[in-house]
């Protein structure tokens, strides 16, 4: 038996960790920009779609079939003989459904399709986890319940954006509408629930009120367990470097990264996002 992981680039993965594992396969998602469409962080980087984002049409799509399939023949030109695919949140995209048509097709790999129910680094960690699971030589259908562990009791995602406009746009707001006054600054802390869709956990009278209140929910969450973390952030780095050492000072964190949101996810968010995403450590 030989696995190989399949995801899709709202994972948020780095291009040095894609490389360094030779059982990962990632498709892109697709960006628009005035009627033309560019793979997600290979022909198109963050800096050019927030450049773009208030003077240009600009959306997401979903991967193409063609690049999907030519992924699925060199999985199987490799000579792997099972697939486990981790995709996006259904609730947030296409992605998942796009996939599992290209998969019922499918002869000749075993195949387990997995629902994240989230995206950015939270579906990272899954990613990571899967592959480590893998290295540990855990028996193919032994994986999932593993990972539902990670993604519903041992890890948490949220994110506060200074406007909702962009998650209006893209039609991602969710079950977030109608709970926040853009008029009276009143900033969200927004998660993915256990169905895979935006919800509102909290909120606060400015972006300072919301980060306190975000580093308030990790220390509950975790309390002296210790983490690995992600800041992502958009065209908002300064003020991410920022958050480091209060995060620090206040959490028993093993690995801290900082991470750029993909620029397919920063469409919806846009510029001025700042995003938490915790794992629990066994």
């Amino acid at each position: 038996m030989k696995i190989a992981v399949l995801t899709d680039s709202a994972a948020n993965l780095s291009n040095e960790f894609i490389a360094s594992k030779n059982n990962l396969f990632v498709v892109p998602l697709m960006i628009v920009v005035d009627g033309k469409e560019y793979r997600d962080q290979i022909e198109i980087n963050a800096s050019d779609v927030y450049a773009k984002l208030d003077t240009h049409k600009v959306s997401t799509s979903l991967p193409s079939n063609e690049d999907l399939h030519n992924i699925l023949a060199e999985i199987k030109k490799r000579g792997f003989t099972h697939l486990l695919v981790i995709n996006i949140s259904s609730g947030l995209s296409g992605t998942f459904n796009s996939f599992r048509l290209a998969l019922d097709e499918e002869k000749e790999l075993q195949t387990i399709q997995y629902d994240t129910k989230t995206l950015g680094g939270g579906e990272g960690f899954i990613v990571e986890y899967a592959l480590e699971l893998i290295e540990k030589k855990t028996a193919f259908d032994k994986i999932v319940p593993l990972l539902d562990e990670l993604r519903f009791k041992d890890s948490l995602a949220f994110y506060t954006v200074n406007t909702l406009k962009y998650l209006k746009a893209g039609g991602r707001i969710g079950k977030v509408e109608g709970t926040i006054g853009d008029l009276l600054h009143i900033k969200p802390v927004i998660t993915v629930n256990d169905a895979g869709v935006y919800v509102t956990m909290s909120k606060g009278f400015g972006l300072k009120r919301s980060l306190l209140k975000m580093k308030s929910i990790l220390m509950e969450k975790f309390g002296n367990d210790e983490i690995d973390l992600i800041i992502h952030f958009g065209d908002n780095e300064e003020e991410a470097k920022e958050l480091v050492d209060k995060l620090q000072n206040a959490l028993k964190i093993r690995n801290l990264k900082m991470q750029r949101l993909t620029p397919v996810l920063g469409v919806h968010t846009g510029p001025e996002i700042i995003a938490y995403v915790a794992r629990r450590i066994k």
